[in-house]
């Protein structure tokens, strides 16, 4: 059994747009190259569970964030993530109506995992794995071995997409198949049996 997996973000949806990440910064009054450094520099712990929403978000805007301030940000974070990448979300939905076995394996915390669960082209996905609710992180070797004990398979039989080349790097040591994924990567080649999401 074969099982394509597909990360989120740069690969299922389009790079967090400048201009969604400035409008979260004006809306905590932060300046936004301030806001972007530390959107980033604390993100791989939120997205380990390691960190509460409210230390997040306190921690990226420099002091302690209210209440409003902490749900708005994270209303702001899931929909600046919401663009879908046609292409791949295409392919995607041809694969799930060719009854291929898919998965989502996805660095989020489990506030904007939640956010993304309502997105309707990732709600199709039966299997979804976010690095919040498993208290790991890519591109550490234990997320690719726990995904592939969850599915019941061979790490040899899954070939992950990610558009960070880390990521792919940690799902090949873990004895999976990466797929680096960049804005001219012809999946359909890359993939086993993606016929136009038909096997051959």
């Amino acid at each position: 059994m074969t099982w394509i997996v597909f990360d989120y973000g740069g690969v299922l949806s389009l790079p967090q747009p400048d201009s969604d990440a400035e409008a979260m910064a004006r809306a905590v009054d932060v300046e936004p190259e301030t806001f972007k450094r530390g959107y980033w520099e604390h993100r791989l712990e939120f997205d380990r569970g390691s960190l509460t929403p409210h230390a997040y978000w306190s921690a990226v805007i420099g002091r302690t964030a209210t209440h409003n301030e902490v749900a708005r940000m994270v209303a702001m974070d899931v929909a600046s993530w919401a663009y879908p990448n046609t292409g791949t979300v295409g392919l995607l939905g041809e694969l799930i109506e060719a009854g291929r076995d898919v998965a989502l394996l996805s660095n989020a915390p489990v506030c904007v995992g939640e956010g993304l669960d309502e997105l309707p082209w990732i709600a199709a996905i039966g299997h979804r794995f976010y690095s919040g609710r498993m208290g790991l992180v890519k591109p550490d070797r234990e997320i690719y071995d726990e995904l592939a004990r969850d599915l019941g398979t061979d790490p040899a039989e899954v070939f992950f997409i990610d558009d960070r080349p880390e990521n792919v790097e940690g799902a090949r040591r873990a004895g999976m198949n990466g797929v680096h994924f960049t804005p001219g990567t012809d999946l359909r080649a890359a993939l086993p049996g993606t016929n136009g999401g038909r096997r051959p």
